[in-house]
């Protein structure tokens, strides 16, 4: 066999590590953005998809058909995502000759819409919640059926993108339209239904495994309640939630559902719980999930390596009664995204990047070797950690050692928000429904905070400054960017966070700085290795991660929360301002776009009048559509973009009169 995956980033390099692990070649795949990642540069051969949008790549059917023919392939992994769900792209490839590891097109249609595994699983008896399907105008005239609140869903999407709670006729049309044009960019089908939300459910689902010989088997289930904008941010296994009845019960349920359409390969069938324990079928994912490896972790299966076996034709290995959870397993996605602006999508250059190692962790990664990009035409996950416990307390407690070693600097991400997440007491008492973070999100984000405020502030304070001594020496290029280190100053001011703080050198040997910080004296020694530095701070040694921006500025991780720590007493880089010196233009006239993206739709006109919050217009970045609100009320005086336009962040869209 070699495989084509038709995929990319971390669940492109999962799939090789398994392939590589049975002696099968791996096909790799790739944009020109993705050149010298390492899902390409760590496959054996890899095929550039010219072109630059998802349409023209890894949603191109006959690109990557093309590619297969051009290796050899012999089979093709679609990962999850892109073309996974698209049968279609199954059916093209049993045309081609080609081994699709994953279920057969019909399977896909029956279960992978979710409208039609709907009526599935009422002709099996599972209850299910009112629902419709349509186009948007039809939805509109037809809502009352289902009534409020409803949640609106793409047809055929997965992994949360293409869904959007309404609660509300006024915001109705406006939702449905934004879900299905989602909707259509995302999975290249842009059908719709809406069905009746159900109030603070938990959110808990079944992996299961079928061959071609009609076989099947569960894994058991995952808890996934953990949710922002309804994806999914923590999951478990086993469900904390779950009683053994109950889950023996839905577990049967999912069995049945996928047996009764012939189903093979691994699919989950996902459900919600009410707080009676009461399941209603949700949908069925017919590929391989995001979160599988906690069901790795606890059950000891390779599902990737099952999934090739039952392409091949191989019957089950796996029998019901051999299959049992083992400890407990939780998994955290790292997203290049910023939780105290909404989640907002971070794209942007990574200086470091460091993953914790141990007996009981697991990354799932992009594998960024040191520093790399992550660009705003894909999703925002950069990652995946799992860690294993006897118990779910030890999982946890070994999750938070975990992501304080986890290091992404250069751009936001969500570490620091999982490990107060951790902390937290909805967590530890498993209250946590799937609207609870969307709900509460200040008070867990300035919890998170209030974790970083314990942090004893010299630890990041001094490593940052240590190094900057360390690095603007090894600069010797502009003596005006070393100056600052030679010449008579003894009290250099040294901002962290946008707070000043005067440091007073006593004495310095060698990197052994002795200190005056405040009215405390100190004596601070910094050793850097390529990722991972020490500082020694009064005899005792921490770990830091350090590494300093094109501005001149140095980033800090200590204990799994980043610190910026400036010299406004040295000259940076050419052009650069620091933080102190005055903040950018935040004139309401000029609107600018918050990250890097591209324009879809633009709601005005020159000339047009707007009022305090209406949509101009609507930016899209890692496949989130983000609306640019009006800041005031006013009338549009310049356009400064068209739609279809690619715009870096922080670039001017809109200028007010």
């Amino acid at each position: 066999m070699k495989l084509l995956i038709a995929n990319r980033g971390e669940i492109a390099l999962r799939i090789q590590r398994t392939a590589h692990r049975m002696g099968i070649s791996a096909v790799a795949v790739y944009s020109h953005h993705d050149s010298m990642t390492q899902h390409v540069l760590q496959a054996d051969e890899a095929v550039l998809l010219p072109g630059e949008s998802l349409a023209e790549t890894y949603l191109n059917i006959e690109a990557i058909l093309s590619a297969a023919r051009k290796t050899g392939a012999t089979a093709i992994h679609p990962g999850y995502g892109f073309l996974s769900e698209n049968p279609l792209f199954s059916e093209a490839c049993e045309r081609e000759g080609l081994l699709f590891v994953g279920p057969s097109a019909d399977s896909v249609r029956a279960m992978g819409n979710k409208i039609a595994a709907r009526a599935v699983a009422v002709k099996f008896g599972v209850p299910v919640t009112n629902g419709i399907t349509g186009s948007p105008d039809e939805l509109l005239k037809n809502h009352a059926f289902v009534g409020f609140p409803m949640l609106i869903k793409a047809a055929a999407g997965g992994g949360g993108k293409g869904m959007r709670i309404v609660r509300s006729e006024e915001e109705l049309a406006s939702a449905l339209e934004t879900t299905s044009r989602e909707a259509l960019n995302y999975f290249g089908d842009g059908t719709i239904y809406i069905e009746r939300f159900v109030e603070n459910p938990r959110h808990i689902e079944v992996q299961v495994l079928g061959d071609k010989h009609g076989n099947m088997v569960h894994l058991f289930e995952r808890e996934c309640s953990a949710q922002r904008r309804h994806q999914k941010i923590v999951e478990e296994a086993p469900s904390p939630t779950l009683t053994p009845k109950v889950r023996e019960k839905m577990c049967n349920s999912a069995v049945k559902l996928a047996s009764s359409i012939g189903y093979y390969s691994a699919g989950t069938i996902e459900f919600l719980v009410d707080s009676e324990l009461n399941y209603y079928f949700l949908e069925m994912n017919t590929r391989i999930q995001v979160e599988h490896p906690v069901t790795e972790m606890t059950t000891g299966v390779d599902l990737v390596e099952e999934q090739l076996r039952i392409a091949t034709g191989e019957p089950l290995r796996l029998r019901q009664q051999d299959l049992h959870q083992n400890g407990h397993a939780i998994e955290c996605r790292i997203y290049a995204e910023d939780p105290a602006n909404n989640f907002m999508p971070s794209p942007g250059f990574i200086h470091l990047y460091h993953e914790p190692t141990g007996l009981k962790i697991r990354v799932d990664s992009m594998e960024i070797a040191g520093s790399g990009q992550i660009h705003s035409f894909f999703d925002p996950m950069i990652g995946k950690l799992i860690t294993w416990g006897e118990s779910r307390e030890d999982a946890r407690v070994s999750m938070i050692s975990a992501l304080e070693n986890y290091a992404v600097l250069g751009i936001r991400t969500n570490i620091s928000f999982l490990a107060g997440m951790m902390h937290h007491p909805s967590f530890i008492e498993n209250t946590i429904t799937t609207r609870y973070i969307d709900d509460q999100l200040q008070e867990l984000v300035g919890f998170a905070e209030s974790l970083k405020s314990t942090i004893d502030p010299e630890i990041p304070l001094m490593a940052g400054f240590l190094k900057s001594l360390a690095a603007k020496h090894e600069n010797t290029e502009n003596i005006w960017q070393t100056i600052g280190y030679w010449r008579h100053i003894q009290h250099p001011e040294v901002m962290m966070d946008g707070k000043r703080f005067t440091v007073s050198i006593l004495k310095n040997r060698n990197g052994r700085v002795n200190f005056m910080l405040g009215a405390k004296e100190g004596e601070a020694e910094f050793s850097s290795a390529k990722k991972q530095s020490r500082l020694c701070l009064n005899g005792i040694s921490h770990i830091v991660y350090v590494s300093e921006d094109e501005k001149g500025r140095f980033m800090v991780s200590h204990k799994g929360f980043d610190f910026l720590v400036e010299r406004p007493d040295m000259a940076g880089p050419d052009e650069t301002t620091f933080s102190e010196t005055g903040a950018m233009n935040t004139d309401s006239g000029n609107i600018f776009s918050p990250m890097p993206g591209k324009v879809l739709k633009i709601n005005f006109k020159e000339g047009d009048s707007v009022k305090k919050g209406e949509v101009i217009l609507v930016v899209e970045a890692m496949k989130m559509e983000n609306n640019i609100l009006s800041p005031k009320d006013g009338v549009v005086e310049n356009l400064l973009v068209k739609e279809g336009e690619m715009v870096d962040g922080s670039a001017r869209l809109v200028q007010l009169e």
